[in-house]
């Protein structure tokens, strides 16, 4: 595999600050289109805002199985890893946050068990509630016939646009106004139950994939509290006083220590606005999910506003390559052991 470009930038240092938002990414890939052989009319059918590697899990590695215990915390349903001699040794507490197919994922499962083995007590939360989005791979289309017929081309258009369709009600139900309510609910409740291992690392460290890789960026910032409707994502207690007796809104977070994320979806330049956390980014070449223009917006205000970070561009794998799942190409296995390792070695040394 080609080495991933890499950049890196200064230590971190205040942000500015800013609304979180839901916009999606600023580009996305061209949508296909469908022309009638007597007519000039063009059927655009819109992209869906996820692709199947973001819905549906890839074959599991032979013989590998998750270790960990489905419980819960804080009222939300989670996936809970620990170290073997945990508590014996002592361990971080690690937040994983995971792609649409969520909590019941077993290879989202063995994601979490492979960052138990490095030293890590992860906690994976079920962002979904129980709801993961809808497996853009259950149906079987044939693949498209280089001269097949129009009415051929139609139905796999029409399939693609059902797909789209329910990935996009789906989004609609699982915005960041539910979302983030989750994740405080949880990570109170992980600071209790895990309070040594808090303790241990000095704050909470997060990873996210795909989905979850958006909301790594926003636990990383610090916003006003008048987000999303004047509503507070946590408890006003944890906002900071001071900012309003200096004139200035009330702020809340970062509520993690460090931060690393991957292949991230419905990011937009925006949300990197108020990180404080240090972040690392594995990002996939020429991915439209998470586009040049976003992605580089994002490392031009890490460096303005001196946010210590790391970007890797990996050339030549598909989004989603860096969840656990077995690959028949040697060159994406490469790739997937070396973005855990550039994910795992960034949140060890912060």
């Amino acid at each position: 595999m080609a080495d991933p470009e890499v950049a890196t930038r200064a230590p971190e240092s205040d942000a500015q600050e800013d609304n979180d938002n839901d916009n999606k990414p600023a580009a996305t890939a061209a949508a296909p289109a469908i022309t009638t052989p007597d007519t000039e009319t063009e059927t655009e059918t819109p992209p869906p805002a996820m692709c199947d590697d973001c819905t549906s899990d890839r074959p599991t590695p032979a013989g590998i199985a998750s270790t960990g215990e489905l419980t819960k915390l804080g009222g939300i349903d989670v996936y809970i890893s620990k170290p073997a001699d945990y508590p014996h040794t002592p361990a971080r507490l690690l937040l994983l946050l995971t792609g649409g197919t969520g909590l019941q994922s077993v290879n989202n499962q063995i994601q979490a068990d492979r960052f138990a083995t490095e030293g890590y007590v992860v906690v994976m939360p079920d962002l979904f509630e129980g709801d993961p989005a809808p497996n853009s791979t259950s149906t079987t289309v044939a693949e498209e016939p280089a001269t097949g017929s129009f009415l051929d081309v139609f139905k796999i258009k029409a399939v693609e646009a059902a797909k789209s369709f329910m990935i996009d009600m789906w989004l609609a139900r699982h915005t960041s106004e539910k979302v983030m309510p989750i994740l405080h609910k949880v990570l109170d409740a992980s600071k209790d139950e895990f309070a040594d291992a808090v303790s241990y690392g000095g704050g909470v460290y997060g990873v996210g994939y795909c989905f979850g890789a958006r909301y790594i960026l926003l636990l990383a910032s610090e916003r006003p509290v008048e987000v999303h409707g004047g509503m507070p994502w946590s408890s006003a207690a944890t906002a900071r006083p001071a900012d309003e007796e200096a004139g200035r809104p009330k702020t809340l977070g970062p509520y993690i220590k460090a931060g690393s994320l991957a292949h991230a979806t419905l990011v937009s330049p925006d949300d990197f606005k108020g990180l404080k956390s240090p972040v690392s980014v594995v990002s996939v070449e020429n991915d439209p999910l998470f586009p040049d223009e976003v992605r580089t917006a994002g490392e031009d205000y890490m460096t303005k506003n001196n946010v210590e970070h790391e970007v890797q561009v990996y050339p030549g794998v598909p989004h989603g390559f860096a969840v656990v799942g077995d690959y028949e190409d040697a060159n994406i296995r490469s790739a997937q052991a070396t973005a855990f390792d550039q994910m795992l070695k960034w949140i060890k040394e912060h």
